[in-house]
């Protein structure tokens, strides 16, 4: 089947120049000393706004020195198709930037920032699921007078706003992933299976339940499987030994995630601590073997509302750490997306100031040596339903990084890792569903 079409529409290269006044005043805010941000959001799409910090330059800087994405924002097939069926008396879609002087927040209710000025561009996506558009790149004048003309005392803003088409394949779990479901490739209103999952449980003292495992999987990479976590493993409460296989229509295993290091209470407590995570191994097959390609920790975070935390990572064909592409937060209670995004700008990448091809790392990656360049843009994303929620994920790829079935069956596999995790993180009170325990579980 063919992908989705979906279009990434981005806004980047923000600054912001304010003059200096000639004489000081205290509303003057002095662009090196002060921080500025602003918040993006479409007039009439029903999709949540963005903020973004804004760099401040001096006056009389001429280019930027570190162009970079801001805000990004993804529409799908049904998205473009609403706004092309809006009626000619709706308002044209437009994005709206609203800047700020001041630090992000709000204190007792109130934003924290002042209003500088607002922006807008409005935007034509007709063609866009198929060729890229810029909309508008360059500096505009904001604040007051700025539709006056524009005279050298007005603050500048640039930006650059951009829509490109970022086809997908959608897959869809037929069933909670412990239940062993069918996922269906889902194109329009057309969905075909493409895999089956196997849920099990592996534990030293029965490693035979693995369900269709390599030929091989018998020999050092079962043991060499089974090594990951031992040392955390004990009697108690624990949640340990989960796997998920994920098998193409012919039946042969294509991507497993297995959970290697137990999720387990801290001590005096009833919930997986940040300090303390579990840890899932998302493999695929090669040489007749499982070979180890990403690396995902989860958490349960503490505050005033409960979180799912978590971190992954990949993980390098030679000797070396792993590299981290995501570390954020699922709320517990409605769920979320697990997003794979290198170029978004939002707070699920690696590091704020990690380029699209080299994201944070504990290795000897250099920015231009980094052997996973290939992840650019975005990745994936896993939509999950939150705790006591019936949860069949819905998975999103970019095209651009599935060669091959065993690509997509990877991310499959690291989406199901993810939704078990929301369990695996349940507080040690709360009981689980049949399928997740085995007969000699103690549960809540």
């Amino acid at each position: 089947m063919d992908p989705c079409p979906f279009v990434r529409v981005t806004v980047g290269n923000l600054a912001l120049k304010i003059p200096v006044a000639s004489k000081p005043a205290s509303s003057v805010v002095h662009p090196s000393s002060s921080p500025c941000f602003c918040k993006i959001k479409f007039n009439n799409l029903n999709i949540p706004p963005q903020n973004a910090v804004v760099p401040c330059l001096h006056p009389d800087t001429q280019t930027l020195d570190n162009p970079a994405t801001a805000a990004t924002f993804h529409l799908s097939k049904s998205d473009l198709d609403r706004l092309a069926s809006k009626s000619i008396f709706s308002s044209r879609l437009c994005l709206k930037i609203s800047i700020y002087t001041g630090r992000r927040g709000t204190t007792c209710g109130v934003n924290s920032g002042r209003l500088l000025g607002r922006v807008s561009v409005p935007l034509d996506l007709a063609g866009t699921e198929s060729k890229p558009s810029v909309f508008h790149n360059g500096w505009v004048s904001v604040g007051k007078g700025a539709n006056k003309g524009g005279s050298s005392a007005q603050s500048q803003f640039h930006l650059n706003v951009k829509a490109e088409p970022d086809p997908r394949f959608v897959f869809q779990f037929d069933g909670e992933p412990e239940c062993s479901p069918q996922v269906f490739q889902i194109q329009g209103n057309l969905q075909q299976p493409v895999f089956t999952c196997t849920f099990s449980f592996r534990t030293p003292a029965d490693r035979t339940q693995r369900s269709r495992s390599l030929q091989s999987d018998q020999g050092s990479s079962r043991s060499w499987l089974s090594s990951f976590g031992s040392e955390r493993e004990r009697h108690g409460r624990e949640r340990k030994g989960w796997s998920i296989t994920v098998h193409d229509l012919s039946g042969s295993p294509v991507a497993a995630a297995s959970m290697v290091t137990p999720f387990v209470a801290s001590p005096g407590s009833d919930r997986v601590s940040r300090s303390n995570p579990g840890s899932w191994l998302i493999l695929r097959p090669g040489d007749n073997t499982w070979k180890p390609w990403g690396r995902l920790e989860a958490w349960r975070e503490r505050g005033g509302a409960d979180g799912l935390g978590y971190r992954f990572e990949l993980i390098p064909d030679t000797s070396g750490a792993g590299v981290v592409l995501a570390e954020s937060t699922l709320s517990l209670n409605k769920g979320g997306k697990f997003v794979l995004d290198l170029g978004s700008g939002s707070s699920n990448r690696a590091g704020p100031n990690s380029p699209g091809c080299s994201p944070r790392g504990s290795g000897d990656f250099g920015y231009g040596l980094w052997p996973f360049c290939m992840y650019r843009g975005f990745v994936m994303s896993a939509k999950v339903e939150g705790e006591g929620r019936c949860s069949k994920p819905a998975v999103e790829v970019s095209v651009q990084h599935v060669n091959c079935t065993e690509d997509a069956a990877a991310f499959v596999a690291l989406a199901a890792a993810v939704d078990l995790s929301m369990d695996a993180c349940r507080l040690f009170s709360q009981r689980l569903r049949k399928e997740l325990c085995q007969q000699s579980d103690l549960v809540g």
